[in-house]
């Protein structure tokens, strides 16, 4: 089971996943990023999340694949 890191950024910010996660496959790994963009966005609402990306790496460091926010939230209304 491969350890996943799950790092979110902005043009501004940069915010380091220290602990990651086991998970078993890719499929597994964007469920799970899928979550984490969930959690800090309901953590702080009122910031504008539209340019935000979560990006998903192995433990070599390597970057597997990126959600950006937007894909989780949707448009906004």
């Amino acid at each position: 089971m491969p350890q996943m890191y799950f790092h979110c950024s902005n043009t501004k910010t940069f915010f380091v996943d220290r602990r990651g996660a086991v998970v078993d496959h890719l499929a597994e790994a964007h469920d799970y990023a899928t979550r984490v963009v969930q959690a800090v966005t309901n953590q702080r609402r009122l910031e504008d999340w539209r340019d935000w990306v979560l990006y998903v790496s192995d433990d070599l460091g390597d970057e597997l694949f990126a959600v950006p926010f937007t894909f989780v939230l949707g448009k906004p209304h």
